[in-house]
């Protein structure tokens, strides 16, 4: 890792609030690439995942998931389920930041890609119990668009389009429509 990226890394934990969202947004610029530092974070951004800190949480989840293609070791299939469950953070902004960058561990590879795609249908159809639930959706529906903007699979919309079909409300069907229009 170059001295560049180790600096953004630190300045995570500067006093200064600007200083640690300019750092977040470098590091998160950096992960839309493939990057050979991945695993020199790798474990600590693990750890930061159930840290008692709800920025590092959402920090260590949304790096993680963007760190997921540069992980030839597919080390995210064994800590996916730890990355998820920040998905459901008691702290709606952490979990919500989380979900919405879910989605790029299925820029990984295929297993990666099903993995993620299985766990957002599942939470679709069971999650309707959970707090904000049209919002978590709506967020689920925008990965999937997202997972397919870039990989271009046909199946992904369709599982989309059926998911939004699932929705009783036709004005949150609506909703969810917007995001592939």
């Amino acid at each position: 890792m170059d001295s560049v990226i180790q600096s953004y890394f630190a300045n995570l934990e500067a006093k200064d609030k600007d200083v640690q969202l300019e750092a977040f947004n470098n590091i998160i610029a950096a992960t839309k690439e493939e990057v050979d530092w991945a695993y020199e974070v790798w474990d600590e951004l693990k750890e930061w995942l159930t840290d008692t800190d709800n920025h590092r949480r959402s920090r260590a989840a949304q790096f993680l998931a963007g760190l997921a293609k540069s992980d030839p070791e597919k080390r995210i299939l064994g800590d996916f389920s730890a990355l998820w469950k920040v998905t459901k953070n008691p702290k709606f902004v952490t979990a919500r930041h989380s979900l919405q960058s879910i989605w790029k561990v299925g820029l990984a590879g295929k297993e990666q890609k099903e993995m993620v795609i299985n766990h957002i249908v599942d939470r679709f159809q069971n999650g309707v119990d959970e707090k904000n639930y049209t919002l978590i959706r709506f967020d689920m529906i925008q990965g999937l668009k997202n997972l397919y903007d870039v990989l271009k699979d046909e199946e992904i919309k369709k599982i989309a389009m059926g998911l939004i079909e699932t929705e009783e409300d036709v004005k949150y069907r609506k909703k969810y429509m917007t995001v592939w229009k």
